[in-house]
């Protein structure tokens, strides 16, 4: 009597835990997140959305930025972190992430411009609780959640080490704490194996002590599909 032993499969793997930090106006950082969002759906990353702000990370030299950008740097660009943060902090990270991909989808394949009626339609959008997106529209024009904005963009900030523009992704180091870096930045979404292979880069080159960082010329603008 012969006996066999039965074949296991492989484990599947654990997530990854990552913390994205965004300004979800960012062109950039919305092809970024795509990629982001394509590895998390292939069960490789579990994505902590956390916004940061161009606005503030420019408020102290505005009159250095080009004119053509400066109302997205102003009041304008508190609009949608202050709508990211309260949905955040009152339905949790799944629903900031649905949020943020109402917004992006709105901005950059969609062109619109962060004005209130874009920003009700992405909160209605959302797939938040009845009565919910009036509710957390008050909050776009106010300062409630300010000093939660700030305190986010700050923790970003302080993850890289030095100042940094959008995105920052924090992932485990060396010793397995969370270490921060600028980008990686994209001019379209890697999709399939290709986000994959990308993903394994970032995650390796992030367990490498005094690792800083890969730089190149951008080829091209941001391409949305």
């Amino acid at each position: 009597m012969t006996t066999t032993t039965a074949i296991q499969p492989p484990p599947t793997p654990t997530p990854t835990p990552v913390t994205f930090y965004f300004d979800p106006l960012c062109p950039w950082t919305w092809i970024t997140s795509r990629w982001l969002v394509e590895v998390e759906a292939r069960g490789l990353v579990a994505i902590d959305w956390n916004v940061m702000s161009l606005a503030i990370l420019n408020e102290d030299r505005l009159d250095q930025i080009p004119e053509q950008y400066r109302e997205l740097l102003g009041p304008k660009g508190w609009r949608p972190v202050r709508a990211l943060v309260a949905v955040k902090d009152k339905f949790g990270n799944e629903a900031a992430g649905r949020l943020y991909t109402e917004l992006g989808e709105r901005f950059h394949p969609g062109g619109e411009a962060p004005e209130l009626d874009v920003i009700r339609r992405a909160l209605e959008a959302a797939g938040l609780p009845e009565g919910a997106a009036a509710e957390l529209f008050a909050y776009v024009e106010g300062d409630t959640y300010d000093g939660e904005v700030r305190a986010s963009h700050e923790a970003g900030q302080a993850a890289v080490g030095e100042e940094a523009g959008s995105p920052v992704l924090a992932l485990p180091g060396p010793d397995g704490e969370p270490l921060g870096f600028f980008g990686p930045i994209l001019s379209r979404v890697p999709r399939g194996e290709a986000a994959e292979r990308l993903w394994e880069a970032a995650r390796l080159a992030a367990t490498v002590p005094g690792f800083a960082e890969f730089k190149r010329a951008r080829s091209e603008g941001p391409l949305f599909d």
